[in-house]
């Protein structure tokens, strides 16, 4: 299937993906901060940099969209162009998030994966109910 973008479009596509500071990451950030969780940002030096460290509870978040790293749930799908790469570059993103979730265990912290697909089109007190269950989680495993 022929892309209907010129080479130069797609680049300016693509360079618009944020890698991080997302609108998913700030929702989960203000949300453990309202519950009263500090952290820290850009992985404090921990394989696979999570997106937020929880000192006090030995614990990282990875905040993860559904397409980029393969959930499977409604919101992915594979690109119909060019679908070698896109099913290549997707399942190397998964082989990392295991070898990084390993590194993490082995270094005694615990993880916790946010998936896009939890919050995304859930109202408000569906996400507080959310976000509570994520508090007790973290507290739970520390």
């Amino acid at each position: 299937m022929v892309d209907s973008l010129t080479p130069a479009q797609r680049s300016a596509q693509m360079s618009r993906i944020r890698g991080s500071n997302t609108k998913l990451e700030v929702l989960v950030r203000k949300a453990l901060h309202a519950r009263g969780f500090r952290y820290r940002l850009g992985g404090a030096g921990l394989p696979g940099r999570p997106d937020i460290v929880l000192p006090k509870y030995h614990t990282v978040v990875f905040v993860h969209g559904c397409f980029w790293h393969g959930h499977d749930c409604p919101l992915y799908r594979l690109p119909k162009t060019r679908p070698e790469f896109w099913q290549a570059k997707i399942d190397s993103n998964r082989s990392r998030d295991e070898r990084v979730k390993a590194r993490l265990m082995e270094m005694s912290w615990n993880t916790v994966e946010v998936w896009e697909c939890s919050l995304r089109g859930i109202h408000e007190e569906g996400r507080a109910a959310f976000f509570d269950g994520l508090a007790l989680a973290i507290k739970q495993n520390s």
